[in-house]
């Protein structure tokens, strides 16, 4: 069956509904398309739109923040603007060791482009990154 004809979404487990709600509404401005349960939970779960359409389906569970790996990437035409504006939002940026960060938080990224790293109150990864 091929996979490439339908639609790809996210799923990000979060500890906390509510604290996740105020993270990705609040400081990431992510409109929500629609909730509901996760298993036991009414209300656990909603599905945010990116880019157009439904991209990050977020739920209760005690499974949250258990990788350390990205995620999720947005791919944006202005890193600095974007990561500036996250910033004012309260958001920060993570940097690692092993990479050289701007002020920002922003690392050239491996084959080029730059890349910058964040994460939600659980300790889920995301990433922005820009060809230039």
């Amino acid at each position: 069956m091929p996979l490439s004809a339908y639609h790809l979404r996210a799923s990000i487990a979060v500890s906390d509904i509510q604290t996740a709600v105020a993270f990705y509404e609040g400081k990431l401005g992510l409109p929500v398309l629609r909730s509901g349960p996760s298993a036991t939970i009414a209300g656990g779960s909603r599905i945010y739109g990116s880019g157009g359409g439904p991209a990050l389906n977020v739920y209760q569970s005690v499974t949250a923040g258990k990788t350390q790996a990205t995620l999720a990437t947005w791919y944006v035409d202005d890193l600095d603007r974007i990561v500036d504006e996250l910033t004012s939002a309260g958001v920060e940026f993570v940097r690692y060791e092993q990479f050289d960060h701007d002020a920002r938080g922003i690392t050239p990224r491996a084959g080029g482009g730059r890349i910058a790293w964040f994460q939600d109150p659980d300790g889920n990864t995301f990433a922005l990154e820009a060809d230039t």
